[in-house]
């Protein structure tokens, strides 16, 4: 499955910028340049009132997916034993493909058969702006075959008159079933579709059918199919051709797909209804169709019976225009660390004005620093909170803008840092069956509380000790944030010793290490979700991590823990020494004394996960076929072998150079029949590799684009095509050797330190700030309230959550705001009045949705 981000996975900053969707009006200039970009995030909290087993153990183990369609592209861990199971899981990915709908399933997992599927909540894509950044119960709705379709399908219909011998005359429907596109994978496999054309009245049902495609999800039909709709009649008796409105009325040509299943039943995939009437003013009709459930879809079962799913979902469609556009709004966002007060810049007040405070936060963060200027700013308004603290002990305990931009800054720079750091100790964890469960109640039977207590002493000693020792692999930008924020604190609290210590490790233990140990997959640091007792045995750690970062730097003589059970294990660190070494870590990772970085030979780990590669064929008698390997990407190789736990020679293991890779482009889908397929175009034959899920393949293009990108010789020209049977199946050139026929992908430019899409950054901005004009123009209203009146005296609600230090300062950036604002919209509507007017109803870009049951 994809990683969430990041999903992947839970708000990950580290997630790929996505490529642009391809955009009807591409013939034209200004279309051609603007990018349509999609991302989604949020969290799937909670099902609850799922339906239980018929039997003695009503209980069932839970997860939920994320799916595109039909496509899965994220899994939650598996709950065990709950009719009501809390999932807590957020996910942030780019799209990088259109959708219909955006689907979350609920499964009970099965050991020995397949998982079944309780529910699903399905949301069409015009509808998720209604859900975006709230939390809702949404009901459960039946999974029924018959209403899982995609795709869509491409239909001409034409009405002919034609003479008999006798003189008499007949209508006939030409039908011409064209082509289908985006059918859905059968078993993870593309289908092998057919068509059934069906011309249905009240008194027939004349049926036909085409031959079936093989292995694809855009077979190219191109069949045509004649059906006689009219009695004849005497052709002296007309003088020009007509349909009977009689007739006309009651017939409608049916479509139905199915994948053939050989030896196994028939799958259903979809179906259009076209009445026969839209000839009725024109004897020609041709449009692209989407495919609809069937008649008893979603029918059969009661909805208010399976539970119901609580989610946050935030979908996000951006239009980035060429940069040019884009200066004078990313000028007046540079300038914010420089404004006097902080609270007076535009970055400060895009954060005030939002709904939600994140929606602002990743791409300021990214933006800043892009251009060294996040430092400076982080530490302008971390300065502001400080104002409003008075009790030391709390110190950057809240859920500011500046807690909220460094939490951000920490995930994206500090990548790296937690795979040298702590993926080796989590890795030993996850994959030991040692328990470490000292919870009385918790505890299973046969469990000796002493051993477990042993075990959990000793990974957190070992966890401990690695992080302690740690403070040459912190990023520099981490460092420098630390130590600002360690002299902040130092003056606005000068007589408490501890401060100094308690400001840096409320981020770096608190907000990073902690919540890295207890979710290892949000971080990139472990491939799947751990198991629930390992998730228990983390959970021990990191709250105890967690308190021993704080107790050292607090040289507090009593720990924190509710918990009973908690407070006598801790005990055991309650020494001197452990509060030594977090205030010597502390001092070293908020120094501005310059360290060698630790990292400078060690490869930077980039990305691993399980995919498909095409075999190489490298001995006469090797098969090419699709075989399931486990990859790795570093700053330096590409590996590739068999799960770890299946390796018996060093040779198994397979190396490609990221110094020898020549380009990364997607692959044809006709290649090989399959999808989310890429190539790594190396020295050697292209590596042809197949993704789990689209976002997963744009996942893997994106970070292998972004390792190789300075590489010499990289390819201008590429084949989109596998060289297949003594020619490349593109161009038919025969030379394996063969200049490649297509231009490759642009890359990024060289010279950045963030691997970010600047305007895409900005226009999401762009797009905040247009969502939250009407509370700009009440903060300026403020500004003008204060400015004449020495405070606001009218409407105090309106105004009294506004920061305005310096009302005229204030007055005059939202000033710049909106002038900046309004001019971006010209081109932006230019644009979508363009892409409207280009995408006519029943194009490809936009399908009828066909007549339903």
């Amino acid at each position: 499955m994809a990683a969430a981000v990041p999903a992947a996975a839970a708000a990950s900053s580290e997630a790929p910028v996505a490529s642009a969707t391809a955009e009807p009006g591409a013939g034209d200039e200004d279309s051609r340049e603007v990018r349509v970009l999609q991302s989604l995030r949020g969290k799937i909290c909670e099902a609850k009132n799922l339906l239980p087993y018929l039997g003695p153990n009503k209980m069932r183990d839970c997860f939920c997916t994320i799916n595109l369609d039909q496509e899965e592209v994220y899994r939650t861990q598996v709950v065990e034993k709950s009719l009501s199971p809390f999932f807590s899981e957020e996910f942030y990915f780019e799209i990088p493909r259109t959708f219909q709908y955006l689907s979350f399933y609920v499964y009970d997992k099965n050991v020995l058969q397949r998982d079944l599927r309780i529910g699903k909540v399905a949301i069409k894509k015009e509808d998720l702006c209604n859900h975006s950044g709230k939390e809702t119960w949404f009901s459960l709705q039946p999974v029924d075959s018959n209403s899982e379709v995609q795709g869509k399908v491409h239909l001409e219909l034409k009405l002919n008159e034609l003479i008999t011998e006798n003189g008499t005359v007949c209508q006939q429907l030409v039908v011409h079933i064209m082509a289908c596109h985006g059918l859905p994978l059968i078993n993870g496999q593309s289908c092998d579709p057919y068509a059934t054309v069906s011309l249905v009245g009240p008194s027939r049902n004349d049926q036909k059918k085409t031959k079936v495609k093989k292995k694809t999800s855009n077979p190219q039909f191109n069949e045509i199919f004649y059906f006689e709709v009219t009695r004849s009649s005497s052709y002296t008796r007309k003088s020009q051709f007509q349909v009977e409105e009689e007739d006309i009325e009651k017939l409608e040509i049916r479509i139905d797909l199915w994948n053939n299943g050989n030896l196994v039943q028939d799958i259903f995939l979809g179906e259009i209804k076209v009445p026969v009437n839209v000839l009725r003013n024109d004897s020609f009709h041709q449009a692209w169709y989407l495919l609809q459930p069937r008649d008893n879809g979603n029918k059969s079962s009661k909805t208010d019976d399976l539970g119901s799913l609580r989610l946050n979902i935030c979908y996000t469609e951006d239009y980035v225009l060429p940069s040019e556009y884009y200066g004078p709004l990313k000028t007046l966002l540079l300038k914010s660390p420089d404004v006097q007060p902080i609270s007076a810049s535009a970055a400060y007040i895009l954060g005030e004005i939002c709904r939600d405070k994140n929606d602002a936060v990743l791409p300021l963060v990214r933006l800043l620093l892009h251009h060294d200027k996040l430092v400076p700013f982080a530490t302008a308004v971390a300065e502001l909170d400080l104002k409003d603290t008075q009790d030391a002990n709390t110190i950057f305990r809240g859920n500011s803008l500046a807690t909220r931009c460094l939490d951000e800054m920490m995930k994206i720079v500090g990548g790296h840092y937690l795979k040298v750091t702590l993926k080796p100790i989590l890795d030993e964890i996850c994959e030991s069956s040692k328990s470490c469960e000292i919870d009385p109640i918790k505890l299973k039977e046969g469990d000796n509380v002493e051993n477990n207590k042993e075990n959990l002493r000793y990974y957190v000693d070992k966890l401990f000790s690695t992080i302690v020792k740690s403070s040459m692999s912190c990023p520099t930008v981490m460092c420098d944030t630390f130590y600002s924020l360690r002299q902040m604190a130092t003056q606005r609290f000068p007589n408490d010793p501890h401060v100094q210590y308690s400001a840096v490790s409320s981020f770096v233990f608190l907000r990073f290490f902690a919540v890295a140990v207890v979710s290892p997959h949000t971080f990139h640091l472990r491939p799947h979700h751990p198991d629930p007792q390992t998730i228990r045995t983390l959970t021990l750690i990191s709250k105890t991590i967690q308190t021993l970062g704080s107790w050292g730097s607090l040289s507090k003589s009593k720990s924190s823990f509710k918990e009973t059970f908690m407070c006598e294990f801790f005990k055991m660190f309650q020494e001197e020494g452990y509060i030594i070494a977090v205030k010597k870590f502390l001092d070293e990772i908020s120094s501005t004394e310059t360290k060698e970085s630790s990292g400078t030979s060690e490869p930077v780990h980039l990305k691993e996960g399980e995919m498909y590669k095409r075999a190489q064929g490298r001995t006469r008698i090797g098969k090419k076929n699709f075989k399931k390997r486990w990859f790795c990407l570093t700053s330096r190789e590409l590996t590739y072998h068999k799960q770890p736990e299946f390796i018996e020679r060093k040779d198994a293991i397979y190396t490609i150079p990221v110094k020898n890779i020549l380009a990364v482009e997607k692959l044809e889908e006709s290649s090989f029949n399959k999808k989310n397929m890429f190539q790594v175009i190396h020295m050697e034959k292209p590596l042809y590799v197949q993704a789990n899920n689209c976002v997963e393949a744009n996942e893997w293009i994106d970070v292998l684009c972004r390792v190789s990108r300075c590489n010499q010789n990289r390819l201008s020209f590429y084949h989109p095509s596998a060289y297949l049977n003594g020619n490349w199946l593109c161009c038919l050139e025969t030379s394996e050797n063969a200049l490649g026929c297509k231009p490759c992908t642009a890359g990024v430019p060289a010279d950045i330190q963030i691997d970010i899409d600047e305007d895409r950054e900005t226009e999401r901005m762009y797009s905040l700030f247009t969502l939250s004009l009407l509370k700009l123009q009440k903060m300026e209203e403020a500004c003008g309230t204060i400015a004449v009146y020495q405070g606001p005296q009218k409407e105090p609600d309106d105004y009294s959550n506004f920061v305005i230090e310096d009302s005229v300062t204030t007055f005059k950036t939202i000033q710049q705001i909106k002038s900046i604002i309004e001019k971006l919209d010209e081109p932006h509507e230019k644009y979508r009045k363009k892409r409207s007017s280009s995408a006519k109803y029943g194009s490809k870009e936009n399908p009828i949705v066909g007549k339903t049951s």
